[in-house]
């Protein structure tokens, strides 16, 4: 009978979740759901020195707001638990201890200085460093007689010098690895913490992981892993190593070269929705040419031999194409919900229908944070360049925009109501009688009430929104100027 699929996100608490990080507890995940299994959350913090003070609530927060729901986790609990390796400390050094019993793995006592000098007389020789098994061939009776003198130790996995490990990994096929290439790991170190390789096998066997989701640089740390199954006697999880993500330029994504993590996309504007879906797409591809997909649908149609081995480029343009579909996407009432924050700030003019300008948004923003950047002109109208005034497409001068300004006025104080169909009849009316382009009334109307080149919607919305009086007021403002310049 096959095993019940589990998968586990197993991230360390460094303070920030980056794309390659999320990319991989998103297609742990959908391992997980696409094959009716379960989706486990362990947090590796064995690292105390790396560790920052929130993080934990970091990785809660993102995987609640991608919709990464897990089955079992710190905060949930489970069978297996306690999910927080330093909650499972003691687990480690028993079977730590049992691999010295069966000799896979020695107790060794080099001071740091002597590791140290070693690592740098490699260096000088141009050689990687490669611990070299001084405390291998000890005596039983002086490790015990350190052990009890109190002396600080590591223990230390026994790996075989002669022939090579092979195993198969679902994206990149059978991999080998000399052996002679494998140094003598640390399992448990000084502080009595096992090292994350150690830490992984041991709790990946004891909650019954079945497949193992990392990034491609593992590839070659796998043979350590296996040769602890193996000395065990414990069944090997299903390797699935991920391409690597990297920019435009092929250098590899770096949060301390500034790259983007989840939080940081979060802050710059993007859903959350569109950055899982375009991150499912960093490295699988679907069957089909279809690119927009919901979480549900993911589940659906993930299927792991569809990752690819090439590296993956994180091109911050598309990414920005997949927000505006999202946006375009959704309900006016859900847009206007996301925009007012930002609108609520952008916009001091109480008088001011947020909700308009909203409906003017939803098409015309690729980012939320654009939103400020294109709203400024409702508060108040600034100082602008006359020579906006003209415009070759429209078949505008400065002197015809005056003259389409002063025919426009008297027909909008009379206008009663005011609103974005009245507006459009008696401006249409104008400019039919007038014998002129559409856009020989409107541009310069649209200039008059925004002083801008480019606005979200044209003349018509922008007067309903501003209101019948502001609107007078500011294409007298227009007129003026114009007379003046053109005197």
């Amino acid at each position: 009978m096959a095993r019940e699929v589990r998968t586990r996100f197993a991230p360390s608490p460094t303070g920030y979740m980056h794309i390659g990080n999320l990319r991989t507890a998103l297609y742990e995940y959908l391992i997980a759901k696409s094959m009716n299994g379960k989706f486990i959350l362990r947090i590796e913090d064995t690292d105390m020195e790396r560790q920052v003070e929130g993080a934990v609530d970091v990785i809660y927060n993102t995987l609640r707001m991608c919709g990464l729901k897990y089955d079992e986790g710190p905060d949930i609990g489970g069978p297996y638990g306690p999910y927080v390796q330093s909650q499972r400390k003691d687990i480690y050094l028993h079977y730590a201890k049992k691999l010295v019993e069966m000799g896979h793995a020695y107790y060794c006592f080099c001071s740091r200085e002597r590791l140290e000098k070693m690592r740098e007389e490699a260096e000088a020789k141009g050689e990687t460093f490669m611990y070299d098994r001084h405390c291998l061939g000890l005596p039983k009776e002086e490790v015990e007689r350190r052990l009890a003198n109190g002396e600080p130790w590591v223990i230390r996995q026994k790996m075989p010098r002669e022939g090579s490990t092979t195993y198969e990994d679902v994206v990149f096929g059978k991999i080998t690895i000399e052996n002679c290439m494998l140094e003598d790991q640390i399992l448990i170190k000084s502080d009595g913490y096992p090292t994350y390789n150690f830490a992984n096998v041991i709790d990946d066997h004891l909650m019954g992981i079945t497949h193992v989701v990392r990034g491609s640089e593992y590839l070659s740390s796998t043979p350590k892993y296996n040769l602890l199954y193996d000395a065990f006697g414990w069944e090997k999880p299903v390797y699935i190593h991920l391409p690597l993500i990297v920019k435009p330029d092929g250098s590899k994504l770096s949060k301390r070269q500034g790259d983007a993590s989840f939080e940081d996309l979060v802050e710059m504007g993007f859903l959350v929705e569109a950055i899982i879906n375009y991150i499912a797409l960093l490295g699988w591809s679907p069957e089909t040419n279809q690119e927009i997909f919901s979480l549900a649908e993911l589940e659906k149609v993930f299927d792991i031999r569809r990752i690819s081995k090439s590296p993956s480029c994180f091109d911050m343009e598309k990414l920005r194409w997949f927000n505006a579909e999202y946006i375009r996407a959704m309900s006016p009432q859900k847009f206007h919900s996301l925009a007012l924050p930002y609108l609520e700030k952008a916009i001091t003019n109480k008088s001011i229908d947020l909700a308009k300008v909203s409906r003017l948004l939803q098409n015309r923003i690729e980012v939320l944070t654009e939103i400020p950047s294109k709203v400024g002109f409702f508060n108040s109208l600034d100082d602008y360049d006359l020579s906006i005034y003209e415009h070759k497409k429209m078949k505008t001068t400065m002197a015809s925009s005056l003259e389409s300004l002063k025919a426009a006025l008297p027909v909008l104080e009379k206008l009663e109501p005011w609103n974005e169909q009245t507006l459009h009849d008696a401006l249409m009316s104008l400019v039919q009688s007038m014998g002129i382009k559409n856009g020989q009334m409107l541009w310069p109307i649209r200039t008059a009430l925004s002083g801008w080149q480019v606005t979200p919607g044209g003349a018509i919305e922008i007067a309903d929104i501003l209101g019948k009086d502001e609107s007078l007021r500011r294409i007298r403002v227009g007129i003026e100027r114009l007379e003046k310049a053109l005197s």
